[in-house]
């Protein structure tokens, strides 16, 4: 089965209004990632934290429904970070001239055995740690 890892930048796409094309193609993105056989959206809690505070901070959602569409994302398979996803990311970042944050995300992604990445904010078709980055946007 294969395994796709959905970085922050999609799930903010998703409520994104003064976007629409780009929330258009984030929605049907997870859409099609709940209901494909054979693939499976993942997660972290990183990328949690950070859809928590963009969605309150730059688009100014309500906590608790931000909250709310948090709890509906705990079906998802979610990567806790540990002080080893840390210290790979440390290295994963000095090796590929990325940042920390950025290192992270890939670490996490490798580690639950992810194929490939869907994020914005990472180069399309690089592969890091053996996991392909795609941007649906490009």
């Amino acid at each position: 089965m294969s395994k796709t890892f959905i970085d922050t930048s999609i799930l903010v796409y998703a409520m994104d209004q003064t976007d629409p094309v780009k929330q258009k193609t984030a929605r049907s993105l997870l859409r099609s990632l709940q209901g494909e056989e054979g693939d499976a959206g993942v997660l972290s809690t990183q990328v949690l934290q950070e859809f928590y505070l963009v969605c309150t901070k730059k688009l100014q959602l309500d906590p608790l429904l931000a909250k709310g569409i948090l709890q509906s994302l705990s079906h998802s398979e979610t990567v806790n970070i540990t002080p080893e996803d840390i210290l790979r990311a440390i290295d994963c970042s000095v090796l590929n001239r990325l940042s920390f944050w950025d290192s992270l995300i890939i670490v996490s992604a490798a580690g639950a055995l992810c194929d490939r990445i869907i994020t914005e904010g990472l180069t399309h078709g690089q592969v890091v740690c053996g996991v392909r980055i795609e941007n649906p946007f490009v």
